[in-house]
């Protein structure tokens, strides 16, 4: 079946996520924290991150998750409601910091120009809110680029659900088997699979590619390789 359309991630895929969000959880858990060590060691430790390193275990809830996952246990470090307004805290303090720390993987715009100028119909689904999302793209000059983009909160669902890349086929008129979804993390492919989608992984994010290739049609180093493959087809 011909590929028409391709679904990507966003962090670990487009964004360096070590570099990116490092950084920016650090500073995030430094604001909850307030100054007392022992909550931001303990907000560190639910959040599997290495805050010496600014960096993420493979398996912390923030590779993969949403703001819902990792702000309930946030929450129950700090003692306050896992509520919808505590996540949306979460998220209005991400967007700001995840564009200051804002690192690319090599040039995403670049690789989704050539795309798009080849025929390919674009779009990001990421677990990450949509609000932030958009900003990030704006900044990495995808924004005209990209004709569809979901967060966790636009109301398909999160990864690893079917739901986003169900409604980016929707949206842009193509069956579900004709949409290539790219990502990093195992919640990525398994919504690809579960859409009727070709999962392609990629190993520029922190899932080491011997975890992603069971749930993965291929693997590619980066998206810098996918036009290459997608020829090669």
């Amino acid at each position: 079946m011909p590929i028409r359309a391709i679904l990507f991630d966003k962090d670990g895929t487009l964004v360096d996520f070590q570099r990116t969000w490092g950084p920016a959880t650090h500073a995030v858990l430094a604001h909850f924290a307030g100054g007392d060590r022992a909550v931001f060691d303990e907000l560190s430790a639910v959040s599997g991150f290495v805050a010496a390193e600014q960096r993420f275990l493979v398996d912390s809830p923030i590779v993969a998750g949403s703001s819902p996952d990792f702000g309930t246990l946030w929450a129950q470090v700090l003692g306050r409601p896992a509520t919808a307004d505590f996540f949306a805290e979460i998220d209005r303090l991400y967007n700001v910091t995840g564009l200051d720390h804002l690192v690319p993987i090599g040039d995403p715009a670049e690789v989704l120009a050539s795309l798009r100028h080849r025929g390919y119909r674009l779009g990001i689904a990421t677990n990450d809110a949509e609000a932030g999302a958009h900003a990030q793209l704006a900044r990495l000059g995808l924004a005209q680029i990209v004709e569809f983009v979901a967060g966790y909160d636009s109301g398909f669902g999160a990864k690893p659900a079917a739901g986003p890349v169900l409604a980016f086929a929707r949206a842009i008129d193509v069956e579900a088997h004709e949409v290539a979804v790219v990502g990093d993390s195992i919640e990525d492919l398994v919504a690809a699979r579960a859409a009727g989608a070709v999962a392609i992984g990629v190993r520029s994010g922190p899932t080491p590619g011997e975890l992603l290739a069971p749930y993965a049609d291929a693997l590619i180093d980066s998206i810098a390789d996918l036009p290459a493959w997608l020829e090669g087809r």
